[in-house]
């Protein structure tokens, strides 16, 4: 094959039926080391891995482990955890040090630097073939492993939250003790009460959102700590992780006070109820009170926290808090990267487009004439919106959970069974017209159908509810920083004309 992404997946496939561990997949590499590049014996190397961790249980952290963590404390079980990963990183570290990665080529500088490994996140990691693992448990896995709420079907935030932080599957007991901390730390300070009422109307929700959490940083355990001078550079994760369990506790009341400011007149924001879990809480406070709405939250809320530490808001927190700015300032940065149009506002562009399309048909449409419709869009220069991915190269898992939830829930739907119409379609014709490498759709192909569905119509909040899912991988990511000591990340940058004399020596 002429390229090269295909025949990393196509001698990748041939691997994994040879080979039984990622051990002898390097034997094997090895022997024809002067036979490829080092990038592409890095891509098979790290492909193969993942398929098969994906196909053997015996790759995957112990659904069991939680046992010998048996604290419903999340930082006890922290204070257990961090050691021992301490110790793993400094003597991998030590070890490998001087191990070359990979090579990396002018364009991809100029390209966003996609491709080039820079950067550790302990939390997930994204596997082109069977998408997001957190901490090595694909979402099926989760949806099959965590707790649940008392007659919900989809796994509970907080229980995802704990895997992020742990690695471990949480029991119930250890999940109901999360949801319980986040609704005593939920209280919102007064003044960002009051700047939220006083903000104009024109303003975008996101806006608002990004400088409400900026804003609490007044609360900041770890910024008053580092005042002082008196904490100890080996105690940072502890200041971090309490910051992190107040401001994830007080997202779902900021992001309820700004709907309801924007959409519901400016009615107040229900109290929280400590006998309801984290989803359950921010569905009431939104306004929402059937019991289906709220685990579609516990589901939308569970899959869009993680997705690697290289896009945009993921890596802003992760930049921003490597200064030793506190958990707010990092997560405002971040939630602003989401904002942008090429990052968090994807599900609104696929709802606009789904809506353009119901307007110029007016109903339901054959699937002679919809095919038309998409061939004059791709030949018009433009792209199917919520098709194709960045490294997945299938239909991505976050798509399947909300495809099987909208067949239980809404099949009849009309937008849905759009959704499902262009489902059945797209994939071959964008392989029939040849420039997308992934035509499969993503999780923002389906996400804003479920939330119309439900009468949350208003799109350009969306994003506020992405922001406050997403929040939880950051946030777990940043303890995971300052307990492995992370230092300021500063890559090295120059000007096109160095880069021309250094190629050209």
């Amino acid at each position: 094959a002429s390229d090269t992404q295909t025949r990393v997946l196509l001698s990748s496939a041939i691997l994994v039926t040879v080979c039984r561990t990622p051990s002898s997949v390097q034997f094997i590499l090895s022997t024809v080391a002067g036979q490829i590049s080092i990038e592409i014996k890095m891509a098979l190397m790290r492909n193969v891995t993942l398929r098969l961790c994906a196909s053997s249980k015996l790759f995957l952290p112990s659904a069991g482990n939680a046992a010998n963590y048996h604290a419903t404390n999340l930082k006890e079980v922290m204070h257990q955890v961090i050691p021992e990963k301490q110790k793993e990183v400094m003597e991998f570290r030590k070890e490998s040090k001087d191990k070359v990665l990979g090579s990396y080529t002018v364009d991809q500088v100029y390209g966003g630097m996609r491709g080039i490994i820079g950067l550790v996140t302990e939390t997930s990691l994204l596997d082109p073939e069977e998408g997001i693992r957190f901490r090595g448990y694909s979402i099926p896995d989760c949806q099959e492993l965590l707790p649940k709420a008392a007659g919900g079907e989809q796994p509970l935030p907080e229980g995802l939250f704990w895997l992020l932080m742990t690695g471990k599957v949480p029991s119930a007991k250890q999940v109901e003790w999360v949801s319980q901390e986040w609704a005593q730390r939920g209280d919102v300070p007064a003044h960002v009460v009051t700047m939220l009422n006083n903000f104009p109307a024109n303003l975008h929700p996101m806006a608002q959102f990004s400088a409400a959490i900026t804003a609490m940083n007044s609360d900041s355990h770890f910024a008053r700590a580092y005042a002082s001078g008196q904490v100890k550079k080996t105690q940072y994760w502890e200041y971090i992780y309490e910051d992190s369990m107040d401001l994830i506790a007080k997202l779902p009341t900021v992001a309820a006070i700004i709907y309801r400011n924007l959409y519901r007149e400016g009615t107040p924001v229900c109290v929280i109820d400590p006998a309801k879990d984290w989803s359950a809480n921010f569905s009431s406070m939104l306004g929402y009170d059937d019991a289906v709405f709220s685990d579609l939250m516990r589901m939308y809320l569970t899959i869009h926290s993680d997705h690697e530490g290289g896009n945009v808001s993921a890596h802003t927190g992760h930049l921003v808090a490597s200064a030793l700015s506190d958990p707010y300032l990092s997560i405002g940065a971040a939630m602003a990267g989401l904002a942008g149009p090429l990052h968090g506002l994807a599900n609104q562009e696929v709802l606009v487009w789904l809506t353009k399309l119901q307007k110029e048909f007016g109903g339901e449409v054959s699937d002679a004439k919809m095919k038309d419709f998409i061939w004059n869009t791709l030949q018009s220069g433009q792209v199917v919106p919520g098709y194709g991915h960045a490294v997945l190269r299938k239909t991505d898992p976050r798509y399947v959970c909300q495809r099987e939830f909208a067949l239980k829930h809404l099949p009849d739907y009309p937008l849905f069974k759009l959704v499902s119409q262009i489902y059945k379609l797209v994939p071959d014709i964008l392989l029939e017209h040849g420039k997308a490498k992934n035509p499969w759709p993503n999780v923002d192909a389906h996400s804003g159908v479920l939330l119309q569905y439900y009468g949350m119509t208003e799109m350009s909040y969306y994003t506020v509810l992405f922001g406050v899912s997403r929040a939880l991988g950051i946030c777990s990511s940043l303890v995971w920083d300052r307990a492995l000591g992370l230092p300021l990340e500063r890559p090295k940058s120059i000007t096109t004309e160095a880069l021309m004399k250094q190629v050209a020596k």
